[in-house]
């Protein structure tokens, strides 16, 4: 640990850093980058993971496991410039970041690569690993490694981890053919291990809030990386990376909080980007975490936020919580600034109904959340406001703007009724009708689309300049 300390670019202050990868979704890049951020931090490092693209799940489990945020780094809602600030404000002080991609290192939307997680690479000066699942593979694993190093060769591939590896041949094989044709290096040989797993369910990995082995489970994790992943090795290449040209990028500051927003922060809700909540804070906001389960009350506030999570998974117990439900109808109605996002606006409506169960929700909006085997909508979203809702407008000189945002939901809004007005029409996604999203309720916003504070939307800013007024009485 002494001599990885004082190589040459963590003397200069330059943050080692990897680009975790993989030829296809699905390969475990996220397992195995959990176990290696706990295995490093086990070895007194500090480890900055970052997740590239629209995500909650993967990152919790990558912070849980760094003990740091994880922060996400994505092409839609970001220019390269707050890419590269993001990450050198975010990795300046750990001793190494480890990014994971999404999805296969060449995917993206554009057929240029523009955004893919190898443009991304690029940008960074990130040496690249790639996970390869290898369940079914021995001599074939060959062309499916040139072919991924060959398609683009100014990109720095510096190894391998063959994951779920069938047995002691099995990895035998794989070594000969690897070492036969290809001058790749091995970094990793982790076998077929429960261990080496994370439950799925419908949006993908369980998340670890809701896990309650899920220190246990990365304690494992970090315990099978260690013993078959070359270590020593994977921190030489990470300190060899080139450094990202720098983009000074302020971090936030937080300011006196002089309005109070309800955040629910609990297993049911619990998606949210810490940029967010750190945008909140500097607008002046004193974040006050709820429990939508556990607490019969909203907390004394002047606003409230509610996010993305798993309300289906949890409709019993949020049902069962009737005060609460029905405190912030009446918070609502009587006119508290609120925003919430898919599945806080699923809990807003008068129910859900999942695999033939309906639970009463808290009934602020006449529409039911039904919940689908299939996706109704998933990936990027581009927003067009329609200037009918409650906050100042994107653009900040009384004119609609546009913002970018994501969606992933498997359920949709229905029976709505009335003549419901939408804060956004939708340019680029579903939202809750295929054409609009965000409905206007008095002072609540409440919609499919994930926002992001970034310099394209500051919504925090916005949202909380308007819980102030609320507050002060000037609305």
């Amino acid at each position: 640990l002494k001599d990885f300390l004082e190589l040459p670019a963590l003397r200069e202050g330059a943050t080692a850093h990897l680009y975790i990868s993989a030829a296809h979704k699905s390969s475990g890049k996220t397992v195995v980058t959990t176990g290696l951020c706990a295995a490093l931090k086990k070895r007194g490092l500090a480890v900055q993971p970052f997740k590239k693209g629209p995500d909650y799940i993967d990152p919790m489990w990558l912070s849980a496991a760094a003990g740091r945020p994880c922060r996400n780094l994505d092409y839609h809602t970001m220019s390269e410039a707050e890419i590269l600030g993001a990450f050198w404000r975010h990795g300046a002080g750990a001793d190494l970041a480890l990014i994971e991609g999404n999805k296969g290192l060449y995917d993206g939307l554009d057929v240029e690569g523009s955004d893919s997680n190898a443009a991304l690479a690029g940008l960074l000066g990130a040496p690249v690993v790639l996970v390869i699942d290898v369940r079914g593979m021995t001599r074939g694993v060959v062309p499916l490694l040139l072919g991924t190093r060959d398609f683009d060769r100014s990109l720095p591939i510096a190894g391998v981890i063959l994951n779920r590896i069938g047995g002691d041949r099995h990895e035998a094989k794989l070594r000969a053919a690897i070492g036969h044709y290809t001058d790749l290096a091995i970094l990793g040989a982790i076998h077929r291990d429960p261990e080496m797993e994370i439950a799925e369910r419908h949006l993908g990995l369980i998340p670890s809030i809701e896990v309650k082995e899920a220190e246990a489970r990365i304690d494992a994790l970090a315990r099978t990386v260690s013993r078959q992943v070359d270590i020593d090795r994977l921190l030489e290449v990470a300190n060899g990376a080139r450094p990202p040209a720098p983009s000074p990028s302020p971090r936030p500051s937080p300011s006196a909080g002089d309005v109070r927003i309800a955040v629910a922060r609990d297993s049911a809700f619990c998606f949210y980007y810490p940029d967010d909540l750190e945008a909140l804070s500097a607008a002046g906001a004193e974040l006050v975490p709820f429990d939508a389960m556990g607490h019969s009350r909203l907390p004394d506030v002047d606003g409230l936020f509610i996010g993305g999570g798993f309300p289906e998974t949890h409709m019993e117990a949020l049902s069962a919580n009737a005060a609460l439900r029905h405190d912030i109808r009446a918070a609502i109605d009587g006119g508290l600034p609120a925003y919430a996002e898919c599945g806080g606006l699923m809990y807003l409506a008068r129910a859900i109904t999942w695999q033939g169960r309906r639970c009463e929700m808290a009934g602020v909006i006449a529409a039911e959340a039904v919940l689908h085997d299939t996706p109704v909508a998933k990936g990027y979203v581009r927003l067009r406001e329609t200037g009918r809702g409650p906050w100042p407008l994107v653009d900040g000189n009384g004119r609609p703007g546009e913002a970018p945002a994501h969606e992933f939901h498997y359920s949709s809004l229905e029976n709505l009724e009335g003549n419901p007005v939408f804060a956004y029409e939708i340019l680029r996604g579903s939202g809750i009708d295929g054409v609009h999203d965000g409905i206007v309720q008095g002072n609540l916003v409440a919609g499919y689309a994930h926002l992001r504070d970034v310099a394209a939307n500051r919504w925090a800013r916005r949202f909380v300049g308007f819980v102030r007024a609320c507050a002060g009485g000037s609305v």
